[in-house]
């Protein structure tokens, strides 16, 4: 039975993670979040790695907070790269392979087609570079690793986009929401089933994968239909981001080529509009 180590358990996507383990009696899994396994101390990431088997480990922990991060920039860099080069010694160590969870936010948004694997990264903000050292500590260290990066990532779960829309409608009859964004949301859910895919396929096909649901819109689209879908009354008005003032300076195209993930793993990836919950 392999054991699959998950940190960052508490997130979005750990939980959701944790919700559909006991598909996959065939795994055994450990969940961690900072109370149990500190990934930015070396000696606690050693002193885990050397007490508990690993097989896999699905690294979920991540500085998010986009904007917070210029100003917490020894902190961005802590846990979403230097804590990635911890997991990637101790995983070479332990002969254990590290999936590693990224971001679109590593590319400056010039395209104008979606985004591949082969594309050079140019990430705009202090968390799109901090991520961005995170998978060049990695790729640097374990030949056995997979770097999936996702965007606009969403769930049952903790703070995200339509969570915030809902709280905003319970309130507000109108909602102003950026129109010149343009990128693809991501179910949680989805994004876990294919990580465990992964691991269940095995995969040896190590590397740089993109995943997120099919189609690309800007985040005023996202915002009408999730209203659409649910079936509340509120205008949605469209902004550009200059009229939104915010620190981390954000791409303006980030849909990402799914070419690779699908042929890869033989995935089939549900529309964004099919997966709003």
């Amino acid at each position: 039975m392999k054991t699959v180590l998950v940190t960052g358990a508490n997130g979005q996507l750990g939980k959701s993670i944790h919700r559909i383990a006991k598909d996959y009696p065939e795994l055994k899994f450990v969940f961690t979040d900072v109370a149990e396994l500190d990934i930015t101390n070396i000696d606690d990431v050693n002193a885990f790695f050397s007490s508990n088997k690993t097989d896999y480990c699905i690294n979920c922990a991540a500085y998010t907070a986009v904007d917070k991060a210029e100003e917490e920039v020894d902190k961005a860099y802590l846990l979403n790269a230097i804590a990635v080069k911890h997991l990637a010694e101790a995983c070479k160590t332990s002969a254990a392979v590290l999936i590693h969870i990224s971001t679109d936010f590593v590319f400056d948004g010039t395209k104008r087609t979606p985004y591949t694997e082969e594309d050079t990264p140019n990430p705009l903000s202090v968390y799109g570079k901090s991520k961005l050292k995170g998978e060049q500590y990695l790729q640097g260290i374990l030949e056995r690793h997979f770097i999936v990066r996702t965007s606009w990532l969403y769930s049952e779960y903790g703070n995200n986009f339509v969570k915030t829309m809902f709280r905003l409608a319970e309130t507000r009859d109108e909602i102003s929401v950026v129109n010149d964004q343009i990128g693809s949301p991501t179910y949680a859910g989805d994004l876990a089933s294919f990580l465990l895919e992964i691991i269940n396929k095995p995969s040896k096909d190590y590397g740089i994968y993109h995943y997120s649901n099919e189609g690309s819109i800007s985040w005023y689209d996202f915002a009408v239909e999730i209203f659409k879908q649910h079936k509340r009354a509120v205008r949605v008005v469209p902004i550009p981001t200059n009229a939104y003032p915010i620190a981390a300076k954000r791409p303006a195209y980030t849909a990402m080529d799914l070419t690779k993930a699908k042929i890869t793993f033989g995935n089939t990836i549900p529309l964004w509009k099919q997966r709003i919950i």
